[in-house]
């Protein structure tokens, strides 16, 4: 019998890759969208896929439509602990064997991640669903971890800007950094329902390869042969500041992509899952350059 897989942000930024990955797997796919979007209307119609509308604060709502779900995921950009958890309550009581939260990112295993206020959200959600699994061993969970997007930090400049041939070079922007395509997070999801026993109540950790800023822009010189305008920032100093932004309740958008930051470019937050990747688990492997130039055409 085929699993059957809620999908919660199908439409986001990693959704899109989250839900083809599934649907090529051969996996039944529940999408669930927000009753007041019609975001997904536009998704191409597929056999083992349907939609249902639901409002993600009531449990109620939430359970009736996981009725018959086993594993849950969750891609929606929810940052705080009381947004995700109707989410949660619902996959228990409506009997999800696996729940997979919006991770998607650094090594929370990792205490000064942990630390981090980005990152408060996560922290609490990882505790309140180790407590609810020690308490309900049917329900579990695993944690995913893939660092850098490449080709999304690409597309919004958080990595560098190869439209404009600029880059911010962090920590001197030697520092080795795990990247992963969206297409690749899809593809570690499916890998991870596939062995659900090898990914219980764990985080695991995969990437398409290991790359500095600075190497990248030498494979961008490849491409298109222009050179590049840099400057440097420490990330340290980025923290710093953006404390001291947050004390003074200014502009805290920006002062949690300062977080994140904080979190994928330092050497202290090991940006580096070299020796932690379970690529060969999940069915996944490591790029070629070849294939990494590829991915950076996308974007000059």
């Amino acid at each position: 019998m085929a699993i059957k897989v809620a999908l919660a942000g199908a439409t986001g930024n990693l959704g899109p890759a989250a839900l083809k990955a599934l649907l090529e797997a051969g996996f039944e796919v529940t999408i669930l969208s927000r009753k007041d979007s019609n975001s997904t209307d536009s998704l191409p119609a597929h056999p083992n896929q349907k939609v249902i509308k639901v409002d993600y604060n009531d449990v109620e709502d939430l359970r009736t439509a996981l009725q018959g779900i086993d594993v849950v995921v969750s891609t929606l950009a929810a940052t705080s602990f009381n947004d995700r958890k109707p989410l949660i309550d619902a996959a228990l009581t409506a009997g999800v064997k696996r729940f997979l939260p919006s991770e998607f990112g650094s090594d929370m295993a990792n205490p000064l991640n942990r630390k981090l206020p980005v990152f408060q959200g996560k922290v609490e959600t990882q505790e309140y669903l180790e407590k609810l699994a020690k308490s309900h061993p049917d329900f579990t969970y695993t944690y995913t971890y893939n660092n850098v997007f490449l080709d999304w930090g690409l597309q919004v400049g958080f990595i560098m800007n190869p439209k404009e041939h600029k880059a911010t070079l962090y920590d001197g922007g030697d520092v080795p950094i795990s990247m992963t395509t969206l297409a690749t997070v899809g593809k570690a999801v499916v890998g991870i329902i596939k062995n659900l026993d090898a990914t219980k109540n764990r985080g695991v950790c995969f990437h398409d390869g290991v790359f500095t800023q600075k190497q990248l822009i030498e494979l961008f010189k490849k491409i298109d042969g222009k050179e590049w305008t840099t400057e440097q920032a420490s990330t340290v100093d980025i923290e710093k500041s953006a404390y001291e932004a947050l004390k003074k309740g200014e502009n805290i958008s920006k002062t949690m992509l300062d977080f994140l930051y904080r979190g994928a470019f330092s050497r202290d937050h090991t940006p580096d899952f070299t020796g932690k990747v379970e690529n060969e688990l999940l069915g996944l492997k490591e790029m070629s350059e070849e294939e990494v130039i590829e991915v950076l055409k996308q974007f000059v």
